[in-house]
């Protein structure tokens, strides 16, 4: 027995492997339209993400722009508050005086 294959078979052999690797044209546009959803979800993704960035960077701006004015804020309440403790120290003190006149 001969151990080459017969011409007849080597090519039935490859229309059986050609059928199988054979994708059909519908099966290929299904393909097509998903990878183009794929891609098209990535993108909008990919956008989101950088509109997602920027607004984080926008409002940590903001943050520390508020941040600054509510600690000036405090520094000046602090410095009001002493001013008129003394404030009142000073109007006690004279009262005081002023009862003393008396």
């Amino acid at each position: 027995m001969n151990s080459t294959p017969s011409s007849s078979s080597v090519a039935n052999h490859q229309d059986e492997a050609a059928s199988k690797n054979d994708m059909s044209l519908d099966e290929f546009q299904a393909l097509e339209q998903k990878v183009l959803r794929a891609v098209e979800i990535v993108r909008r993704e990919r956008e989101a993400r950088l509109a997602a960035e920027s607004e984080t960077r926008t409002l940590r701006e903001q943050l520390d722009a508020l941040t600054h004015a509510s600690n000036s804020a405090q520094t000046q309440i602090t410095t009001l508050n002493q001013e008129r403790d003394a404030v009142r120290l000073r109007v006690e003190k004279m009262l005081q005086q002023m009862d003393d006149l008396l």
